[in-house]
C-alpha cells in the first residue's frame, strides 16, 4: 500500500503503528469485552477485570475515550454517576478482540504444554552434534 500512498504498518513513523500499539493492551481487549453486553458504571468494570488497578482501569478507558472506541456519559447525581460504552468504532473493534479471546481460552492448554516442552528441551544439556 506504500505505493499508493496508504498505510504500512511496518515504517516506523506509520500512525497505523500508534493504532497497532493502542490495540496490543491487554486491558483494552478486555474492557471491550466487557463493554460489549452494553453500558457499564467504572466500579462494575473494576470488579469485573480481576486484577486491573484502578490507575490502568483509568489509563485504558481514557485513552479509549480519546481514540473514539468508548462513550462517557456523566449523570448528574450525587455523587456523580458515570457510565462507559461503546462507540460504533468499538463494537466493530469487538469482533476482533472478541476472536482473540475466544483463542486464548481455547488454546490455553496447549501453550501451557508447549512452553513447559520447550522448558524442558531448554533445561537439558547442549549435546554436540
Amino acid at each position: 500500500m506504500r505505493e499508493l500512498g496508504g498505510a504500512d504498518v511496518y515504517l516506523r513513523n506509520c500512525a497505523s503503528r500508534n493504532v497497532l500499539s493502542l490495540l496490543s493492551n491487554k486491558w483494552l481487549c478486555l474492557v471491550v469485552g466487557v463493554l460489549s453486553s452494553g453500558p457499564v458504571r467504572f466500579g462494575a468494570l473494576r470488579r469485573r477485570l480481576d486484577g486491573i488497578t484502578q490507575k490502568m482501569l483509568t489509563q485504558t478507558l481514557r485513552e479509549m475515550e480519546r481514540a473514539g472506541l468508548v462513550d462517557r456519559r456523566v449523570y448528574p447525581t450525587t455523587p456523580p454517576r458515570v457510565e462507559y460504552s461503546l462507540t460504533p468504532l468499538g463494537a466493530e473493534l469487538e469482533a476482533l478482540t472478541g476472536a482473540i479471546r475466544v483463542w486464548s481460552e481455547e488454546h490455553m492448554e496447549q501453550i501451557a504444554a508447549a512452553r513447559a516442552d520447550y522448558d524442558e528441551r531448554a533445561a537439558q544439556p547442549v549435546e554436540p552434534l
